[in-house]
């Protein structure tokens, strides 16, 4: 994975996001419905488990080799320690099974080039460097036929620091590491991803990582090797301009997904993906249940990562959170399975999953987590008729209320699961969603956030903070529907980063549109307050309000929000 502390989008995820639509294909269909996945870090990096010399390294465990600039020859004898007979295949599965995980992706090969397979192309493998001597990747293969679970393959085409030629991010610090990279592709990596393919059966998956010097003529070395897997699901990281199936926001959700794209948010349960000794930041299994709910509600996958000891064993906080995961999902699977995206912009009582009925007729899962305290639960906006509405886990029926603001359901006593409890409604047709903001202070002033915006042109909401991130196309738009209690003048400012001079944006509401200058702060962090002017408003009710870039000059900003203040 990539290395570093923070939340890391891959710069395959920046790009060319919008000119891809999403077309349901039979190839994509199980992995669409799948919703929930797991991903496995192991390798000979389990042995120092984050300590070196005697220090605990900073960073992510796998990569402890490039952060300690180890030496190769210090590095391999790691592999003398790697004895896993505590592995069980089957036991990982069922595991995974029991969670409600419907795919496993598992390291072949991480950054530090140990095959943990048994390669012909590399000694460097777990059958022939350590005292195991076993193909673990044929045993889970073996074992997820024997269960019916669908099994990927991470495979790090490009960053190798054991095999000499491999790619290193940053550059060699051993003279054993030297050696052509075009090499490497040839001897080494190209003849393990056929060896991938071609020696463990049905592969329903595969995860590129770290494109380092993978150029397009490189790519396209490795892509024909595909041809004969015309199943296999592929995610952007091969470099290239490789798009692959998928996007992979790595440690962070998408605040609105990303439209037209499938997407899978891989995550860590604590800090790091391989495994630490020390490392005891362990999200809790609410927020781990959470997550794989709010992923679902805006169309992604959930690649929640397990990293075993050298044993061959899970640590056993994983263990406890994949079990309660699994206890959830025994009740509310079938608000997660074969569910699509909420109709919903953002809801303060919890997520909305959805799933179209044969007969045209829509169910919402409605995933609750803050029970009202005043027993109601309000689902704005929503205008279809409704069916009925009952508690996913007791079948219990819920008295359906009209109210101004859409719906209210009559909830009593109090959660029944504190992590979501599951109202299970079924509407007439498909979903029919006002989606309007109300202005939401007394004297009509308003602020338009990143997560209510409807986006075109590839800028999206992201998190950290929440923006309207690496805003590059000069086409592209977002807007927002208010509902104006308040008609008159408004001072206009917003919260900017840009790293350049000269971006302009055009801010439209009605036949009134105001021009905003964007200074330089610094970089793409360094948010400051500017100041675009005022803008009238004639209309009270539902306006909608237009942010448009300028085109000449344009560079790329991030926009945290958008504020009107009213004036007069």
């Amino acid at each position: 994975m990539t290395n570093g502390d923070v939340p890391v989008k891959h710069p395959a995820v920046k790009k060319n996001i919008a000119k891809h639509a999403v077309v349901e294909t039979s190839r994509m269909a199980w992995w669409s419905k799948a919703r929930f996945g797991m991903f496995i870090h192991w390798g000979v990096y389990s042995v120092p488990a984050g300590v070196y010399d005697g220090k605990k390294m900073p960073g992510l465990g796998e990569w402890i080799m490039h952060d300690g600039k180890i030496p190769v020859d210090t590095y391999q004898a790691y592999a003398k320690d790697f004895n896993p007979t505590a592995y069980d295949p089957e036991k990982w599965v069922q595991l995974a099974k029991a969670t409600g995980v419907k795919y496993i992706v598992i390291t072949t090969k991480h950054h530090d080039g140990f095959a943990m397979f048994d390669s012909k192309a590399s000694d460097w493998n777990i059958v022939k460097r350590t005292p195991y001597g076993k193909d673990v990747i044929k045993m889970l293969a073996d074992a997820c036929r024997k269960y019916g679970m669908k099994l990927g393959f991470y495979y790090s085409q490009a960053n190798d620091w054991n095999n000499p030629g491999g790619a290193a991010a940053g550059g060699h610090w051993d003279k054993k590491q030297d050696g052509s990279f075009d090499t490497y592709l040839d001897k080494v990596a190209i003849p393990q991803i056929k060896e991938i393919l071609n020696n463990y059966g049905d592969v329903a998956e595969l995860w590129w990582d770290v494109p380092t010097d993978m150029t397009k003529e490189r790519a396209a070395k490795i892509t024909p090797l595909l041809k004969d897997h015309p199943n296999i699901i592929t995610n952007n990281r091969l470099g290239g301009d490789v798009q692959g199936d998928l996007e992979t926001p790595e440690q962070y959700i998408p605040a609105t997904g990303i439209p037209g794209r499938y997407w899978e948010t891989c995550m860590t349960m604590n800090d790091t993906w391989g495994f630490k000794t020390y490392d005891d930041h362990w999200k809790s299994s609410k927020t781990l249940i959470r997550n794989l709910i709010d992923i679902a509600s805006k169309g992604g996958n959930y690649l929640l990562n397990v990293g075993p000891k050298s044993t061959g064993e899970f640590p056993e906080q994983s263990v406890e959170r994949l079990k309660d995961m699994g206890a959830w999902m025994k009740v509310n699977s079938e608000a997660i399975y074969g569910t699509t995206a909420s109709p919903f912009k953002k809801l303060t009582w919890g997520r909305v999953t959805t799933k179209e009925l044969p007969n045209g007729n829509t169910i919402l899962y409605l995933h609750v987590f803050d029970w009202p305290a005043n027993h109601d639960l309000i689902v704005p906006g929503l205008k279809n008729k409704t069916i009925s509405a009952t508690v996913l886990a007791t079948g219990s029926s819920l008295e359906i209320r009209g109210v101004n603001e859409g719906l209210s359901l009559a909830l009593y006593g109090s959660a029944l699961d504190q992590n979501a409890t599951v109202i299970k409604l079924q509407i007439k047709g498909k979903p029919d969603v006002e989606t309007v903001i109300p202005s939401a202070n007394a004297d009509g002033s308003f602020v338009l956030n990143p997560d209510d915006a409807d986006t075109k042109g590839g800028v999206q909401s992201e998190h950290n903070p929440p923006n309207l991130g690496y805003w590059t196309n000069p086409k592209a738009t977002a807007s927002w529907q208010i509902k104006i209690t308040k008609p008159g003048t408004y001072a206009v400012a917003a919260p900017v980063a840009a790293a350049s001079e000269g971006n302009k944006i055009f801010i439209q509401v009605g036949n009134q549109t105001l021009t905003g200058n964007i200074l330089n702060t610094g970089s793409d962090g360094h948010y400051t307050l500017h100041g675009f002017g005022f803008i009238k408003i004639d209309k009270p009710g539902i306006n909608t309000i237009t942010v448009t870039p300028v085109a000449e000059n344009w560079q790329h900003i991030n926009l945290r929000e958008v504020h009107f203040n009213f004036d007069k």
